[in-house]
């Protein structure tokens, strides 16, 4: 497999592909400032794949209360903020998506200085914002608008509708975070908790069977949904919102919103007691 590596037609973005990483990259700034970022980006992204597939047997380890032992920068990023939720019997390649684009962005940021720069990866998104710079997105639940003074620098979605596996019944679960990788393992397990377990109307099937090489195994994952009632909607996206408060409560997001067929639940920044006081996100279903 090669990488590729181009400018999309507008001029502005940079889009960066190799196996199954696919990144779109934009860098505002100085003309120089940036190419020096684009630069960064190409030269990081060069060892990306190969340094993540040399510890690929630990990383698909369930994260013990201990914690794992890894090296590389990205492994070392997916190890740390999925260790908080060992308890749900999760691997760290539940955070690889969100890493790569956090790892991506440092090496930009660490080349250049950038007015405003976003890692999309696959839907996994890496901010950087200076004072004064806003960065918004059409989420599958409404949009998005984060600026600078937020304590926002990632967002990640996640349902059973996706690109990635999922244990719960969400259409589209989208989390605000620190950082990508915070987001990416965050949206993945409230993702799960919106579900009906149990029910005969949700079909599932073991993870492996799908994709043989999937670090969940023989864990049954979601392939199918049957029509639901309101009620039942109602119940799992309850179910999911609670988890996310209580993420909310440890600090580990900031926001979130769920939507499960035509309904959206918002968990706004500050709405959980204890949680993390923000301004200036707005999102809206």
């Amino acid at each position: 497999m090669s990488i590729q590596a181009a400018m999309l037609p507008d001029g502005k973005r940079l889009h960066l592909q190799h196996g199954p990483i696919d990144l779109i990259i934009e860098a505002n700034g100085h003309a120089d400032q940036v190419a020096s970022a684009y630069a960064a980006a190409q030269a990081c992204f060069a060892t990306v794949l190969d340094v993540l597939a040399q510890e690929l047997p630990t990383l698909r380890t369930l994260m013990p209360e201990a914690g794992l032992e890894v090296s590389g920068p990205i492994a070392q990023r997916m190890a740390a903020v999925v260790r908080p939720f060992w308890e749900s019997k999760v691997t760290p390649m539940a955070a690889v998506a969100g890493s790569v684009a956090d790892e991506m962005l440092c090496a930009m940021c660490a080349a250049a200085g950038l007015s405003r720069a976003y890692v999309n990866n696959g839907g996994d998104i890496a901010l950087h914002l200076s004072d004064g710079e806003t960065f918004s997105i059409a989420s599958a639940n409404g949009p998005v608008a984060v600026c600078a003074a937020d304590p926002v620098r990632g967002i990640a979605t996640s349902g059973w509708r996706g690109r990635s596996f999922s244990f719960g019944i969400a259409d589209s679960v989208t989390v605000l975070a620190a950082t990508a990788a915070q987001a990416d393992i965050a949206a993945t397990l409230i993702a799960n908790e919106v579900d009906l377990p149990r029910s005969i109307k949700v079909r599932r099937a073991p993870a492996a069977a799908l994709y043989p090489d999937s670090d969940l195994g023989q864990r049954r994952v979601t392939v199918e949904v049957a029509e639901l009632t309101n009620r039942e909607v109602n119940t799992a996206l309850a179910r999911g919102l609670e988890f996310a408060g209580q993420l909310q409560m440890r600090g580990l997001i900031v926001a979130a919103t769920l939507g499960l067929n035509d309904e959206v639940r918002t968990l706004e920044a500050g709405s959980a007691e204890a949680g993390p006081a923000m301004t200036g996100i707005r999102q809206h279903a």
